[in-house]
């Protein structure tokens, strides 16, 4: 399926409040430690230099701080400020594939994948000088320092499943191609991080869990269930900020292409499908087996753990500027949003560049990202050549960083 088959979007599209369908069944609680934590990871992220200037008080403003204050609410100050660390991190090198300068550049993603599994691979060694490994690579220390072998483990397969499925998501970015409703799902459980959120849940609370336990059919099912929670609505919610970027990675669009549909009838049947999907959650709670007193409680800690990072998540959706540009949306039962204007797309300034956006009687239609013309452009081989150079370049400087002391004698 191919962007260009989207039908032409609405100016408008209604959504409603998916904190309310999920509200009766995940409890939704803030952590009182979240100011100390806050101040703490704040510094430590400045000290990384991912962003500067305006750029980094756009994504500061995302307030991933008091997403995770939401999310892990029951987690003591030193544990919180590592899961606000790992969402600066997660955020940022999400970032870096989705909207950033490797968007659309499977190849290049891959090469940031390399150097952030040596990070896991190699957890004793220096951190790397690039800056979304060296964040990764003080996290993992954090981590290994206080959670479960089994933790650990489940942390290092989740962390590469994601990183791995970067690389897949570029690919389709690539190509203008969206996967089948099924596909993407399963690939979306992935691109979310959804077992990388389980391991940290895990961790902020210092579980001890039998492995065996994590085995057990009806606790997968129930896995697959709540990240569909999470994941679905952060669909609804960021589908319209993404199309804006010419990003077409989301569920909805899969609806709208493989039920032939129109914009608000994809985000009414997957809101329904959210209902259903917390529905079949409890269905597999109430089916839990015993594992005896000891396992049990500490199950019933995770399981409580994971559901309020659940509800925090969704209601972050809302609450962070990210998604909704600063609309008002919260505690209104239904709220109506424009449909972004897309961005133009990445071309050389020519006098004569224009791009305007196709309109129809039923508004403005998708377009695929687009290439200007100019009077020359170098040959598809000596492309691939410079890329390739450049690539080499930033690779070396990565490992043969330049001695701060260095000058040029003149």
């Amino acid at each position: 399926m191919s962007v260009e088959q989207l039908r032409p979007f609405p100016s408008h599209f209604r959504l409603k409040d998916l904190t309310a369908i999920s509200s009766p069944v995940f409890e939704f609680k803030t952590n009182p430690h979240g100011e100390q934590a806050a101040r703490a990871a704040n510094a430590w992220f400045e000290r990384r230099k991912v962003y500067h200037g305006v750029k980094k008080q756009k994504f500061l403003s995302h307030r991933f701080d008091s997403y995770a204050t939401m999310s892990f609410p029951d987690a003591d100050v030193t544990h919180l400020e590592t899961c606000i660390a790992f969402f600066f991190w997660a955020f940022s090198f999400d970032d870096l594939s989705d909207e950033g300068a490797l968007q659309s550049k499977p190849d290049a993603v891959q090469v940031g994948v390399d150097i952030s599994m040596g990070v896991l691979r190699n957890p004793d060694a220096p951190a790397p000088n690039f800056p979304y490994a060296a964040m990764l690579h003080d996290i993992w220390r954090r981590f290994r320092s206080t959670a479960s072998p089994g933790a650990c483990n489940r942390f290092y397969r989740a962390v590469e499943s994601w990183m791995n499925s970067q690389v897949e998501q570029a690919r389709f970015r690539s190509t203008d191609e969206i996967p089948s409703v099924e596909d993407f799902i399963i690939l979306r459980r992935r691109t979310i991080g959804g077992p990388i959120v389980e391991a940290m849940v895990e961790y902020s609370l210092d579980l001890q869990i039998p492995e065996y336990v994590w085995d057990h059919p009806v606790l997968q099912e129930m896995s697959k269930a709540v990240i569909d929670i999470m994941t679905w609505p952060n669909d609804l919610c960021s589908f319209n900020k993404e199309q804006a970027d010419g990003d077409f990675q989301n569920l909805v669009f899969c609806i709208m292409l493989e039920r032939d549909t129109d914009l608000q009838s994809a985000v009414d049947i997957l809101t329904d499908m959210l209902a259903q999907r917390v529905a079949d959650y409890v269905r597999y709670r109430d089916q839990l087996p015993s594992f005896g007193p000891d396992v049990d409680a500490e199950l019933a800690r995770y399981n409580k753990a994971l559901e309020q990072y659940t509800q925090g998540t969704v209601v972050w959706y809302y609450y962070s500027p990210r998604y909704f540009r600063g609309q008002d949306v919260s505690g209104m039962p239904e709220i109506v949003v424009p449909v972004y204007e897309r961005k133009p797309a990445f071309e050389e300034p020519t006098p004569s560049s224009h791009v305007s956006d196709k309109v129809s009687e039923k508004g403005l239609a998708p377009r695929a990202p687009t290439r200007s013309v100019s009077s020359f452009s170098f040959p598809s081989w000596s492309r691939i050549f410079l890329f390739s150079l450049s690539l080499v370049a930033c690779l070396l400087y990565i490992k043969y960083p330049i001695p701060s002391d260095f000058r040029i004698a003149v």
